[in-house]
């Protein structure tokens, strides 16, 4: 493990590489050690109620069983309910009028970000206080890197501004608190105060990612990183042809590191044959205990279908949107390449496209196909293209001073989630004329942007005239609730945490009004012929999380294997849809 001098410890990388895993063994180990610690999540999505047996919140709460750690999660709800109080605080002699209005301005996506993003610099601006570490187990990495990015877009914002961020309500009195933000950027661009953990898997992905990440924080001043290589892999027997294959591709992704992560100190953590769930597994997770007992399973796995099967079912319709959703790391990109193929073999147009800020798409196809169009959601071009436009409409209504103005409101960092909503109900509607395969970013940040669709659709159905009828208006959101054009699938691997993440995903799906279609189980080792020792334990854990759903969790679930060569490139995925079915070919 580590020997961290820094009272900030921040882990980030790719979804699903084991941020959670390590950086809360971290704070146990140094909890363990004497140290006082504050272990918190900035990720929406956090699962550490589950790992340490704890139930969150939004304060610290101390861990029964690890004396000197506590653990806060900011949740983005919670967060903003507090944040709309004290923003509304003020108003309170002010006339119901005025503060219906701001209760609308604040009612949005926009909100909660900055409702996270205050809570974020809170904890960084006033410092560790009596505590030795603070330790952030962060979302994954396209919105971590727009989370640190924050401190600095808001600072340069407030900068020479004199009227605060008027263009969406809730950054009026931002203008205050510049000083608490250039803290907390001081804070994170200190080598003496905050250390950056980018952890990953030995896979080229993942590597990659770590890779871009490490520049780009770089280039935000973050220079004090560390790099942990998770679920190192050596297999135990040498006649073992997928355990010799598992070896030799992790083997090869780190006699390859990149330049940016050649140089940073390492630490490699060995392939577990255990979930990291529970205080005996986080200890063991760095070697500092005896692994976890894992209960027996009898039985062989249920019989899942297969991704040909569910793509020859999606091919029945001519148009639709589908949804691929997940924790980062369990395979959406892939999932969401191969679905697309898979409609193109058989006989369909698709638009492929994703609302990952740390998109894969490119990289994952590598090449192109007839009656295939590729896209994605940049935020930042989205961003560009919504300020051109709403300057053109409203230039001609404004003076010199008002374009100034407007122009200074739209700087604001929020205007992006804005803007990448459009962009996302421009897919919606798109799908009522073709297939749109959409895959989106890890599960805390399409909560978020799911959150957007539900504050437009609340705001369309108030702005309605009183003679209009409401059965005459169709938002976004009633489009993602209608299932006979919007498939939403839930992509996991056969592991606790992605399947508890999962579960939890299509709960919070199903109180926005969207039932999901089906699971799919990604990289499946069940059906292979391995004989390793820690493999086929792996595998037993598998039969657990497939048993499980098929006790009721998903109305319909399907499998895809564990594939020595990882499906990269057009033929590759294409084979993964599986060839049409002779039933869809009579069809």
């Amino acid at each position: 493990m580590f020997t961290f001098n820094t009272p900030f410890l921040f882990f980030t990388g790719k979804g699903g590489v084991g941020k959670t895993s390590l950086s809360t063994a971290t704070a146990i180990s140094l909890a363990d050690a004497g140290k006082r610690v504050l272990l918190v999540s900035t990720d929406a999505a956090s699962n550490l109620d589950e790992m340490l047996g704890v139930p969150l919140r939004n304060t610290p709460v101390a861990v029964p069983g690890v004396p000197g750690l506590e653990v806060l999660n900011i949740d983005p709800d919670a967060a903003a309910v507090a944040y709309r109080e004290r923003a509304l605080l003020p108003l309170s002699s002010a006339t119901e009028q005025v503060r219906a209005t701001v209760r609308e301005q604040l009612s949005g996506a926009c909100t909660t970000e900055i409702a996270v993003f205050d809570e974020f610099t809170s904890l960084l601006a006033d410092g560790p206080g009596a505590r030795d570490f603070v330790v952030f187990d962060t979302a994954p990495t396209g919105h971590t890197l727009r989370l640190l990015s924050l401190p600095r877009a808001w600072s340069g914002f407030l900068e020479g501004n004199d009227r605060g961020a008027s263009c969406l309500g809730p950054h009026s009195g931002l203008k205050s608190q510049e000083n608490r933000f250039r803290a907390a950027l001081d804070v994170l661009v200190d080598a003496a105060r905050t250390t950056v953990v980018l952890v990953t898997l030995p896979e080229p992905s993942c590597i990659a990612e770590a890779a871009r990440a490490s520049e780009e924080l770089l280039a935000l001043g973050l220079h004090h990183q560390r790099l942990a290589v998770n679920g190192v892999f050596t297999a135990s027997l040498r006649d073992d042809a997928v355990a010799l294959a598992l070896e030799a591709r992790g083997r090869h992704a780190l006699e390859s590191l990149p330049p940016a992560l050649a140089t940073l100190p390492r630490e490699e953590i060995p392939l577990r044959p255990f979930d990291t769930v529970g205080l005996p597994a986080l200890r063991a997770l760095w070697g500092g205990g005896a692994p976890p007992s894992q209960p027996r399973t009898e039985g062989p796995a249920p019989k899942m279908d297969s991704l040909a099967t569910l793509v020859d079912e999606l091919a029945q319709a001519d148009h639709g949107l589908i949804m691929v959703m997940g924790k980062g790391g369990v395979g959406k990109t892939t999932i969401a390449a191969a679905i697309a193929l898979g409609l193109v073999e058989r006989g369909r147009a698709v638009h492929l496209s994703t609302t990952d800020p740390a998109a894969h798409l490119a990289a994952t196809l590598e090449g192109d196909r007839a009656g295939l169009t590729v896209s994605r959601i940049d935020p930042k071009v989205e961003t560009e293209a919504y300020v051109e436009k709403l300057m053109a409409q409203r230039e001609a209504t404004l003076d010199a001073a008002g374009r100034a103005l407007l122009l200074e409101d739209l700087r604001s960092p929020c205007t992006e989630e804005v803007a990448v909503f459009h962009a996302f109900s421009r897919l919606i509607s798109e799908s009522r004329r073709g297939f749109v395969v959409l895959d989106t970013a890890p599960t805390g940040h399409s909560l978020l942007l799911m959150d957007a669709t539900g504050a437009y659709h609340r705001q369309a159905l108030r702005s309605l005239e009183p003679s209009l009828n409401p059965s005459r208006i169709t938002t976004p959101l009633m489009r993602l609730q209608d299932a006979s054009l919007t498939k939403v699938l839930l992509v996991t691997l056969p592991e606790t945490t992605p399947v508890s993440q999962a579960e939890a995903l299509q709960v919070d799906l199903r109180r926005a009004g969207v039932e999901p279609f089906a699971w799919v189980v990604n990289r499946s080792l069940a059906a292979s012929t391995t004989r390793d020792p820690l493999l086929a334990a792996r595998i037993a854990g598998e039969h657990r999380q497939l048993a499980r759903l098929s006790a009721g969790l998903s109305k319909r679930t399907f499998v895809v294997p564990w594939l020595a060569e990882p499906p990269v490139g057009l033929e590759a995925l294409a084979a993964l849809a599986g060839p049409r079915s002779p039933a869809s070919s009579s069809a």
